[in-house]
């Protein structure tokens, strides 16, 4: 790609609203939901976006996962296939992608009502000439599917127009409709010239202008980052690189800059916090004016109405001088008003001026100046650097800031609307019906899915920060309560249409499950059955809106309001469920419609109860689901807490007996609460496992049944001999091993193998059984059911009860039917257990390749969810690797886990009673005793009246003083205490024995640094302390005072609205690459990233993921430049929108290094690299692979500019890195070895060198043989080094017997790195290879993957047929899943192959 088209990939890809970065525009108004569709990114080329209708994939993940962006397999290889493979590769057409739609939709209901229509999604671009008052004419390129009001906000945000928000635009004369689509503008053609026309204001209009205007002149600031409002958030990466990487010259080698801080150097100690946000210290926020706040004066009298006042500004300069600004239709002028005197006149001169900016320009040339500078600065920043993230992302630490007059400000505060929504016409928003009618949105084509998704994430993004500001100002105290007589902690409260609950067990609703502490996480589980049941998405069934926050220590729940259900006693308004655990029960025949079709995705077993009356009553979920009936007649469900079947391994049950396995190692362990349940992901493995079995065992009696029929067409064809069972040991033998085969597990052999030699042996014995009895294969399938537990006899039939172990319930069971209930409690124990026996290694399994290694607790936590394993079995886990060395990193960042959330247990009930007048002394207490042992380091607190000014006066304050202390036990809080109460709870809720009783211990045992526990702390607790250097080894001085606490912040949980047809083209782009069609693959994901466009904005993390894909295929496709364009996008994307120091953040810094150096930008590649490795440094320290792999590219670099000393420092540490987690004879280690021995070489120290290439050819000989290209290249590497290591020797002993050099020995010859070798080199140890393939090759490659692919058709085939022999077995789903799987595996298999 070109650099021309590379600025319109750049200018493309902004926004859902066609936003322009080189001219400085942001997308458009978020409130305004656009019906543009996306532009293709690959050249100039237009995308021709397809309907369809999207498959409904509950069981795939919401998120598209692609954590190390690696593009081929998790062997972290990427195979690029240059030159003739380039020019064979065919582009992907409209066609195909209609086909991908098709195949989806052919999958989805009513597939047939849609029409697929290419032409109505064609993006036509147009030109078009702006002219403004005042201002130049501008040329601009627009999509013809934009509207008019993207104009508006694109002349809002250039330097020239931004001032203007009153104006309205004209073509011919005639005003245009702002919400009008360009196509649709009569007389619009290319080259049309629109007038930007100024409009009378209005008191909305007014005020709109003076709070843009304050917009404006707070662009550079990032006050509102630091304090977390208005979806504002930090990026440093231009600080980093000083400047747009796109305008960047090509550095010269010999001009680089290299020198590493100190604390990024191997060895270094705790890393410093200062460097986590650099050039805060020079950062000089330029002040254009003193003060602009509306005047108070305010608003006009009657009077002056009259004469068109609309409101009075008041105005302080930089001189110093004080105006008083009058608006009025016309514009802003200035006013004879004093302080004291109002008189609203028009001064003389008034300067009259339609734009504010105007007016100010002239009244202060400091104003005008300082503005125009702004302005500059503001239009050099990239665009994703100014448009709003979805969700508020909050910094845990911050420099010192400066409170500043913000009138605006001060009234958002007090309102209790949102920004703009008091300019919205009616009332409050109504959040429960602009939620419920966005999912009633038509879905059967791509344009109205798209439309529907867009506006199901806006309404769900408002409803997050509306909900957000409710709880914190329901902790805060701003919002009367609806019970108010009632005790605090049973208090409810409305506000914006929004319900707000604590959580506390309130009249003993849950004293039988835990009492409080059941009453905190029953929010949790309820929101993760929220989620689950969205993510379903059946037509007719409704869930709430549902937000969970944790502030202040208090835990609130914002649920948006059913109608109609404040008017009734809820007795009243249930109609299916239970509001008393299961004493009346009620059923509903819509509900169990609803959720019957809900259950079948979410394995959930229709069961009966009976009543108080002994009725039976059928329920389709669990007891505690509530269905309620609204006023608008929507079915609503609600407490979905129970969703999942409950973890027996957590319960003490009388009933069951776990197995003697589980018992050996600790369970079942009471836990605090009895509301432990199962994941989801967890039950898909399980089933996914029993289905495993079930086709093994259904291979093996087809087999049975297909040698029988041979023997008895023999034995009929011949004279009477031996009886058929004569010969049956033998062919049992045959069918033995057959199945010992499937069920072998090698280590070598994955699950998926396996099921692909059960559907040989299934296609093999086909042919018979196709003929043969009913009745036979009736048996084939029945067998095989109850061989794996089936619930039904002769189906494949896995769901779950998650009322089977509920206490007080009473169970209709037939203990004679397949499905009885000790069967679907042996079921739940089963999944249980399977999560503790096979979860578990499996996971140990994955993470010991370190393919992508966990950094933080977080990124641990996501990953033990992936394999449905729950935080509390966190204990559990850290026993299993405790003994293993290759997992040290993993068991240092479980074991701070565990700790953390252990203190925030401790912490949360500290901080409900610490008294509101002394919250920033108890936090900080709090982090003293957590983070030092030391009682001087932990300070003496008072909380008695600040700068007493006599002891007489305080005893006559006696009494207030003592009611002050009746709220401040947190004052009592030791170290010791502390670390006591950590280890108790490690115990009691983990069961986990934790051997450290002090921070000092803790450091000691497990090199756990103190920085990375405050960090994880303040982000999983909500606090903000000052930006500043903490010295922990203090023993007399308080680490942490009052001043050191600037903030505490909301920790938010909610769900996340996912893009279904983003994700389709996602996945199928991701096959597309894995089969080795890369450009095929790059045009998917580009459709993929513009849907995510229209759907999320411009900035979201998926979106994240797509560009981080994208700049890897642009690599792999030998465009660097390009590469480097996207992924310095996908690095401010992140640090947006994951945080500055988020583990994604440290991965996209790694990559963007490695494409800059390939721009040759080597200075800026190491210092991306530097602050990749600080990052790291900070958030788990020096001992984890991912700094392995990050030194040995700084080594590398350095190596590259002849910074040889420095180089082998990174080198030598990445080296005991790898040896220590990939084991001696890895390659990454051959491959660490030979960089040793290179720099070594070219320091001149030969011998040293000459050993660790030994060592490299060691590992090569053993591990690839003698004759592979590796192992030869290391072999002529030692001869080469022994030469130059003899001619060292032979100079060296001359010189020592001669006292000078005599003979004529040749001269020593250091070869020094050419870039490109260091490039090549980079690209190795990045899992970048790329190889030379000749069309022969890919011929043969591209005849494999169609072998194989008939293959996989084939194998639909036998599921066919086995799912008739099953009768409506519901087998084909899984089958398929196999085998695709399989077949992708299979894929890569054959593409690595063909490296040879």
């Amino acid at each position: 790609m070109t650099l021309e088209n590379t600025g319109k990939l750049e200018q493309n890809n902004v926004s859902e609203n066609g936003a322009e970065c080189g001219n400085g525009i942001v997308p458009a108004d978020p409130e305004t939901i656009t019906k543009k569709k996306g532009k293709n990114l690959k050249g100039n080329k237009k995308a021709h976006l397809t309907n369809g209708h999207a498959i409904d994939k509950p069981n795939k993940a919401e998120t598209l996962s692609d954590t190390n962006a690696n593009v081929v397999d998790s062997t972290n290889t990427d195979i690029s296939i240059e030159n003739e493979s380039k020019q064979n590769d065919n582009s992907l057409n409209d066609k195909d992608k209609v086909d991908i739609l098709k195949k989806e939709s052919s999958e989805g209901e009513d597939s047939s009502s849609e029409s697929i229509d290419l032409d109505v999604l064609h993006d036509a671009g147009i030109s078009i000439n702006i002219q403004s008052p005042g201002a130049e004419m501008l040329t601009i390129q627009l999509s013809s599917m934009e509207l008019v009001q993207e104009i508006h906000q694109l002349l809002m945000d250039r330097e020239d127009t931004c001032h203007r928000t009153c104006f309205s635009l004209q073509l011919n004369g005639v005003t245009l409709d702002n919400f009008a689509e360009l196509k649709s503008i009569e007389g619009l053609k290319h080259g049309s010239t629109i007038k930007v026309m100024e409009e009378p204001y209005t008191m909305r209009e007014a005020r709109i202008h003076v709070r843009h205007i304050r917009d404006l002149l707070k662009s550079l600031d990032n006050a509102d980052a630091y304090n977390g409002v208005e979806c504002n958030s930090l990026t440093f990466l231009h600080q980093i690189t000083q400047g747009d990487l796109m305008e960047k010259k090509k550095s010269r080698p010999d001009s680089v800059d290299c020198t590493p801080p100190e604390f990024i150097i191997p060895g270094a100690k705790e890393a410093p916090l200062l460097p986590l946000q650099p050039g805060i210290k020079n950062f000089k926020n330029q002040q254009a004016l003193k003060v602009l706040t509306t005047s108070a004066w305010n608003p006009p009298p009657g009077q002056r109405k009259l004469y068109g006042d609309l409101m009075y500004l008041y105005v302080i300069t930089m001189e110093d001088k004080r105006f008083h600004i009058s608006a009025c239709p016309k514009g802003f002028y200035i006013n004879q008003c004093t302080d004291e005197i109002f008189n609203p006149k028009p001064d003389s001169p008034s300067h009259l001026s339609h734009s504010l900016i105007d007016l100010l320009s002239q009244i202060s040339p400091n104003f005008k100046r300082v503005f125009q500078q702004m302005q500059k600065k503001r239009t050099l920043r990239h665009a994703f650097e100014r448009v709003a993230t979805p969700y508020q992302i909050y910094q845990w630490a911050a420099p010192p800031q400066d409170h500043t007059v913000d009138a605006i400000r001060a009234e958002d505060a007090f309102s209790s609307k949102l920004g703009y929504e008091e300019h919205i016409p009616g009332q409050t928003r109504d959040w429960n019906e602009e939620l419920q009618t966005t999912r009633e949105l038509p879905r059967k084509t791509l344009p109205e899915r798209l439309l529907r998704e867009r506006a199901i994430f806006k309404v769900h993004g408002d409803f997050v920060i509306a909900a957000t500001r409710g709880a914190m100002a329901v902790i805060d105290g701003n919002v009367l309560a609806i019970n108010p007589g009632e005790d605090p902690k049973m208090q409810m409260f409305i506000w914006n249409n929004i319900f707000f609950s604590l959580g506390f067990d309130v009249r003993d609703h849950y004293k039988e499950l835990g009492g409080d502490v059941a009453a905190f996480v029953a929010p949790r589980n309820d929101l993760h059955g929220v989620r689950v049941y969205s993510a379903v998405d059946i037509e007719g069934l409704y869930t709430l809106g549902t937000v969970v926050v944790d502030y202040r220590g208090y835990r609130v729940t914002a649920q948006s309001i059913i109608p109609g259900i404040l008017e009734r006693e809820q007795e009243q308004s249930v109609v299916y469920g239970s509001i008393d655990f299961g004493k009346t029960v009620l059923s509903h025949p819509k509900y169990l419609e609803l959720l019957q079709k809900a259950g079948k995705h979410l394995k959930i077993l229709p069961h009966s109860v009976l009543n108080e009356r002994d009725e039976k009553i059928e329920l389709c979920s669990s007891v505690e689901c509530k269905g309620i009936i609204g006023n608008d007649g929507r079915h609503y469900i609600l407490d979905l807490l129970r969703t999942f079947p409950p973890d027996v391994n957590f319960l003490i049950l009388n009933d069951i007996e776990l197995s003697s396995e589980l018992k050996s190692i600790g369970f079942p362990i009471e836990h605090k609460h009895k509301l432990s349940c199962l994941r989801q992901e967890l039950l898909e493995a399980f089933i996914e496992d029993r289905y495993v079995s079930f086709i093994r065992n259904a291979a093996t009696h087809l087999q049975q049944l297909n040698v029988n029929k041979n023997k008895t067409d023999i034995n009929d064809g011949k004279t009477n001999t031996s009886e058929p069972n004569n010969s049956e040991p033998v062919e049992n033998k045959e069918i033995c091993d057959t199945t010992k085969n499937l069920n072998s597990e090698n280590g070598e052999k994955s699950e998926n193998t396996a099921v692909e030699n059960a559907c040989d042996a299934i296609r093999e014995a086909q042919t018979n059984v196709a003929t043969a009895d009913e009745k036979q294969a009736a048996e084939v399938v029945k067998r095989a059911c109850a061989a794996v537990g089936s619930l039904k006899e002769k189906e494949f039939d896995f769901r779950f009860n998650p009322d089977v172990f509920s206490p007080g319930i009473r169970h209709v069971d037939d203990s004679n039917s397949s499905n009885s209930l000790s069967k679907q409690k042996k079921l739940v124990q089963d999944a249980a257990e399977f999560l503790v026996t096979k979860q578990i290694p499996a996971f140990v399994k994955e993470y010991k390749t370190h393919t992508s290694p966990p950094m933080d607790g977080t990124s641990i936590t996501e990953a033990l969810h992936s394999h449905g394993i729950n935080v509390r079995y966190l204990g559990k886990v850290i026993n299993t690797i405790a003994n293993e060395s290759q997992m040290d990193y993993i068991h240092r960042i479980a074991v701070m886990e565990l700790i953390l959330r252990a203190a925030k247990h401790i912490y949360y009930p500290y901080m409900q009673n610490a008294d509101v007048m002394h919250l920033s002394s108890a936090i900080s207490h709090f982090l003293n005793c957590l983070l030092t042992s030391s009682q001087g380091s932990v300070g003496n607190i008072s909380v008695t009246e600040d700068n007493p000014k006599s002891n007489k006066r305080n005893k006559n304050k006696s009494k207030n003083r003592t009611k002050l202390l009746n709220n401040s036990d947190w004052q009592l809080l030791t170290p010791k205490a502390l670390w006591q109460q950590i280890k108790k709870e490690a115990k009691s809720y983990w069961d986990y024995d934790l051997k450290c009783d002090t921070i000092e211990c803790l450091v000691e045992k497990y090199a756990i640094q103190r920085i990375s526990l405050m960090r994880a702390f303040c982000l999983k607790v909500g606090i903000q302390v000052l930006l500043r250097e903490y010295n922990f080894d203090s023993r007399n001085k308080p680490i942490f005072t009052d001043e050191d606490i600037l903030n505490v912040f909301p920790v938010v949980k909610h769900i996340s609205p996912r893009a279904s047809d983003a994700y389709n083209f996602y996945t199928t782009g991701q096959s597309k690459i894995q089969q080795g069609h890369f450009k095929e693959g790059y045009e998917l994901i580009s459709e993929a990233l513009n849907l995510l466009n229209n759907v999320f904005g411009a900035m979201h993390p998926e979106n994240g993921s797509c560009l981080r894909m994208l700049a890897r295929l642009s690599y792999l496709l030998g465009d660097p430049l390009e590469a480097l364009t996207i992924q310095q996008r996908a690095v401010i994307m992140s640090e947006r929108v994951n945080g500055i120091d988020h583990p994604c953040t440290i991965l996209e810094y790694t990559h963007l290094s490695l494409y800059c150096f390939a721009n040759s930008q080597v200075s800026t590649s190491l210092k991306l690299l530097y602050r990749a490795r600080y990052l790291l440094l900070l958030i788990c320290g020096e001992d984890h692979p991912e700094v392995g792999l990050i030194d040995s590219n700084i080594s590398l670099i350095l190596h590259a500019v002849g910074e040889y000393e420095l180089s082998l420092r990174f080198i030598e540490h990445a080296l005991k890195l790898n040896i220590k987690y990939f084991g001696e004879k890895s390659m990454h280690v051959a491959v660490s070895y030979h960089l040793v021995a290179r720099t070594q070489s070219c320091m001149g120290d030969f011998r040293a060198a000459l050993n660790n290439e030994k060592e490299t050819y060691s590992i090569y000989k053993s591990q690839l043989g003698e004759n592979h290209e590796k192992t030869k290249e290391s072999a002529e590497c030692l001869r080469v080094l022994t030469q130059q290591a003899v001619l060292l020797q032979r100079k060296m002993n001359d010189i020592y017997t001669n006292g000078k050099l005599t003979t004529g020995l040749p001269p020593i010859h250091i070869q020094q790195p050419t870039m490109g070798s260091v490039l090549d080199m980079l690209n190795t140890i990045n899992g970048i290879l790329f190889v030379q393939i000749s069309q022969k090759d890919i011929a043969r490659v591209k005849t494999e993957i169609e072998k194989h692919l008939r293959t996989t058709n084939e194998s639909d085939e036998t599921t066919e047929t086995l799912k008739k022999i099953v009768n409506g077995a519901n087998v084909l789903d899984g089958l398929n899943k196999e085998t695709e799987q399989s077949t992708e595996d299979n894929n890569v298999q054959n593409l690595s192959a063909a490296k040879s």
